[in-house]
């Protein structure tokens, strides 16, 4: 049994597509009602189980009635990908406002923390469990006008290594994984006036191509399976080799 947060599009959509392909059933969470409810039914008319439920997980009672719903549906939480995310910046750190700030930390960071507050509790019935969390390869490094939503992503990954620390005895497994630029509605809306600005995007992966969704929810199921029980407190780039120059 899988909850996927942000699972409305881009990398979650095709996380939770991949899910339900392998049989599991799956909790659809986003903000967006239309577009979790899509997903929910690309699912179900593909013969795979699914429920939308509407979370924003800013809010503490949200994530808490997500959880609890997800366990009164399905009796059990088995698998969590916190994939929720935003990105909104586009200036030198100096330039920054406080309310940009605010709303970046509160969705990418608060967010995934909630999502594991209540999370764990459930997780820890049951004799092994895992989570994935969303980071970036900006939680890796610089990312040059995106100061905040780096910095952001450094705390994701820290909590993630804190978790996977304090409960892997407990049979808790807890990653990351750490994206480069993906092919996603976000990446689209920013290249899709700019030729040269898609091309340069692109030369930033010394692959030469920008990702795409399914590699990271291939990357996810990995880090979900058995065949990754030995692998906890990783953040795992998944960057066309953008890391390794």
């Amino acid at each position: 049994m899988v909850l996927i947060t942000g699972a409305g599009n881009g990398i979650g959509r095709a996380t939770a597509l991949a899910f339900a392909q392998q049989g599991a059933s799956v909790v659809v969470a986003d903000i967006s009602q239309a577009d979790g409810e899509e997903t929910a039914s690309i699912i179900i008319r593909a013969g795979g189980i699914a429920e939308f439920f509407a979370c924003d997980v800013t809010k503490d009672q949200d994530v808490r009635v997500l959880v609890n719903r997800t366990l009164e549906t399905y009796g059990k939480l088995d698998i969590a990908f916190n994939n929720a995310g935003i990105e909104i910046e586009q200036s030198k750190l100096a330039d920054g406002e406080e309310a940009i700030y605010d709303k970046i930390m509160d969705v990418n960071v608060k967010g995934v923390w909630r999502c594991m507050k209540y999370q764990i509790p459930a997780m820890l019935q049951q004799p092994t469990s895992v989570i994935v969390n969303t980071a970036s390869i900006a939680g890796l490094g610089a990312a040059p006008k995106m100061s905040i939503y780096s910095a952001s992503k450094h705390a994701v990954i820290g909590l993630t290594k804190s978790a996977a620390v304090e409960y892997g005895k407990k049979g808790l497994r807890v990653n990351a994984v750490c994206p480069a630029v993906i092919d996603t509605d976000m990446y689209k809306r920013a290249t899709q006036n700019d030729p040269q600005k898609e091309q340069y995007v692109k030369k930033l992966h010394p692959v030469g191509r920008i990702g795409l969704p399914e590699e990271v929810a291939a990357a996810v199921l990995y880090l979900c399976s058995d065949m990754a029980g030995f692998t906890t407190g990783v953040a795992l780039p998944i960057d066309g080799g953008s890391t390794a120059i």
